[in-house]
């Protein structure tokens, strides 16, 4: 399991590191005009929703393992 996850880790460094070389026309005119910011805040919204939805589902949970 540990290999595993050095493994992945490994990949995912060296794919970000190949990206680096692109530059998006999308990324480049959002973040020029200002609405990257809405997109990181859309991204944060969803994110933080999902941890919360998480958080009272084990809460359910462990509520009804205790019954």
């Amino acid at each position: 399991m540990k290999k595993f996850s050095l493994a992945l880790a490994y990949m995912l460094i060296s794919i970000g590191l190949f990206a680096q070389d692109n530059t998006v026309e999308m990324a480049t005119l959002l973040r020029s005009s200002g609405k990257i910011w809405v997109v990181v805040g859309v991204i944060l919204t969803i994110v933080i929703g999902l941890f919360i939805y998480l958080f009272t589902i084990d809460k359910r949970v462990k509520k009804l393992e205790d019954k």
